[in-house]
């Protein structure tokens, strides 16, 4: 089983029994944005198995930015949820924080703007006369979360929209565990032709469910791996084997 598979197939997942809302299936193509700690790349499903990577991130992943800046904020861990708890109340556009957009890729870069909150909280700092890793300096920890969140996902959706229109994709996919994020989960929704489908928060991060359902998946289409199967832990999604 291939771990991004895995989150893939959680928007699959018929959660009725558990009290959810019965969900039509996927359907094909359509372009997947997969967020979380380690990855952010934009997939597009032609099938059933059958992925092509249009884009990563060329330096750290969504979630690892958050993780990176609520450290600097002194939120702790996991940063996903933390900054979307402190940024409630806080102003998206009290801070003008960098988008790379990196025209005409579907990459994504979030290094650039990791540093900008850097170099924000250490001005701020300053201002207040206090030296740059002074911890005892009350800073604006709302309306910088709120800008700091709204700049990642701007870019996430932004660049999911038009893949999709790029690639006349009527549907689109969100899966992992920044997928939890509640901005995240509103703007892709908001204003997006076609349907949307966000797995419910218990399958966003890593679990189970969704490894059994991409599990499923390949054994209807006659996919059996004998019990010696190696690991491979830099297994590129898209080499994956679509027919057996």
């Amino acid at each position: 089983m291939h771990h991004l598979e895995g989150h893939l197939y959680s928007g699959w997942i018929d959660d009725s029994a558990n009290g959810g809302e019965p969900k039509p299936e996927p359907t094909f193509p359509l372009i997947a944005l997969l967020v979380s700690g380690g990855h952010t790349e934009l997939v597009l499903i032609k099938d059933h198995l059958t992925y092509e990577r249009l884009g990563g991130t060329l330096d750290d992943a969504a979630g690892e930015a958050f993780d990176k800046v609520a450290r600097m904020l002194g939120l702790g861990y996991p940063g996903g949820p933390k900054i979307q708890q402190a940024a409630v109340g806080g102003n998206p556009a009290a801070f003008k924080f960098p988008r790379a957009w990196l025209e005409d890729t579907w990459n994504f870069s979030f290094s650039g703007l990791k540093t900008s909150v850097l170099h924000q909280i250490r001005k701020l700092r300053e201002e207040l006369g206090e030296g740059p890793e002074d911890e005892t300096v009350t800073l604006p920890v709302a309306d910088l979360s709120a800008s700091f969140q709204m700049a990642v996902v701007d870019v996430l959706v932004t660049k999911a929209r038009y893949a999709a229109q790029e690639f006349k994709a009527k549907e689109l996919l969100i899966a992992g565990g920044v997928s939890a994020n509640k901005l995240l989960r509103e703007m892709i929704s908001k204003d997006t032709n076609g349907v949307v489908h966000i797995p419910p928060i218990h399958y966003c991060t890593d679990n189970a469910a969704m490894i059994a359902a991409a599990g499923y998946y390949r054994f209807v289409h006659g996919h059996k791996t004998e019990l010696d199967i190696d690991a491979l832990p830099t297994w590129p999604l898209d080499e994956l084997p679509a027919s057996p």
